[in-house]
């Protein structure tokens, strides 16, 4: 049996079957209906869910489509951050999310803060049943996480209460987790403290880095959104606290957190290498010449046990390069020299020659 709702005359119609009103004089106002099957999820109802996006990054853009796309949503505006100034010329460019909104013409809102009390005014004049926050980058005032009638919803990529803050991808690599996932939640005036509506994990593999990470995590916030609206709003969702153990912050990263030190274990370098791609990559230093030239390592891998002093070149072949670490040694396969392309080791030999016993600090 299907179904499907007539906007024009206010009629939910039955596939060879008699319509059934839904509105009259007698029952105006808004309202929503949800239906469920094994092979399909709908939300029919009187009007669209009203909907305000607040997103900057990347991360946030498929949550923005999975929206836009979802005939039970309408977004009724798109908030992000203002243009910033980027590259050498310093030219001011539009956010990812804005680009996205502008492609898919939905209406842009760019405050300098999100307390200004003219942008409140804006934002209460467009009368959001919910608002969605992915990757916005400020901290939301209490005027905008009372204004919805079904809260603000936040989706946050870790498994809270762990990683609360703003860089929770790089943090579980180079934490070395197995697993991480996203989580909605139903956002209060803390950072990430917010009660947890649904979860949903991934594993992290040997072949992640941040990028792989960071759009399988896209995906899975965009779908897990989509889903847990409906429930949420049909109240059938019992939302639960976060726990205080087991909570941990994800601070911003830094360029000075790129560092290796090649006293740590050989894995704890590795991880650091898949953690901080692109951004702000993992380096070293070789001592040639009047100056340290800095190398930034895009891809490595690790190897076997050595005796030797951490940072020792142990081999320089097609292989790759070959470091000693405080325990087993990495092997560099892609590397950069400041100023330079990415290179494989045997192309970086070719024109920079190293032999082992040369140290990288």
């Amino acid at each position: 049996m299907s179904f499907w709702f007539d906007s024009a005359d206010c009629f939910l119609k039955r596939t060879g079957g008699t319509p059934v009103p839904l509105c009259s004089a007698e029952n105006p106002g808004r309202i929503f209906f949800f239906c469920a099957s094994p092979f399909s999820f709908c939300l029919l109802f009187m009007s669209l869910l009203r909907t305000i996006f607040f997103g900057t990054a990347e991360l946030a853009c498929p949550s923005l489509s999975a929206l836009a796309q979802t005939p039970a949503f309408e977004v009724a505006a798109v908030v992000t951050q203002p243009d910033r100034p980027q590259g050498r010329k310093l030219n001011l460019q539009p956010s990812p999310v804005k680009i996205l909104a502008t492609q898919k013409k939905l209406p842009v809102l760019q405050p300098g803060r999100a307390r200004d009390e003219g942008f409140l005014q804006e934002l209460a004049q467009l009368r959001p049943d919910v608002i969605v926050v992915a990757a916005y980058g400020q901290i939301l005032p209490r005027q905008i996480l009372e204004l919805p009638r079904f809260g603000c919803l936040n989706v946050h990529a870790s498994l809270l209460p762990k990683y609360r803050g703003a860089a929770p991808i790089q943090w579980a690599i180079l934490n070395d987790e197995r697993e991480t996932g996203v989580t909605i939640m139903k956002m209060d005036e803390g950072l990430d403290t917010g009660d947890i509506l649904s979860q949903q994990s991934t594993p992290i593999g040997a072949g992640d880095d941040a990028q792989t990470l960071h759009h399988r995590l896209g995906a899975i916030g965009a779908d897990l959104l989509v889903k847990t609206i409906p429930d949420h709003v049909a109240d059938k969702i019992l939302a639960r606290k976060q726990p205080d153990e087991g909570a941990s912050y994800a601070r911003k990263l830094t360029k000075e957190d790129g560092r290796l030190y090649w006293n740590q274990p050989a894995r704890s370098g590795w991880n650091r290498v898949r953690a901080l791609v692109p951004w702000p990559g993992a380096y070293t230093f070789l001592s040639s010449g009047p100056r340290p030239q800095l190398l930034k390592l895009w891809q490595v891998d690790v190897a076997g046990q050595s005796s030797a002093a951490p940072g020792e070149v142990l081999e320089a072949g097609k292989n790759g390069i070959v470091i000693a670490c405080g325990q087993q040694s990495l092997r560099i396969l892609l590397l950069q020299r400041e100023g330079g392309r990415r290179l494989n080791a045997a192309e970086f030999l070719a024109g920079h020659p190293l032999r082992p016993g040369q140290r990288l600090n």
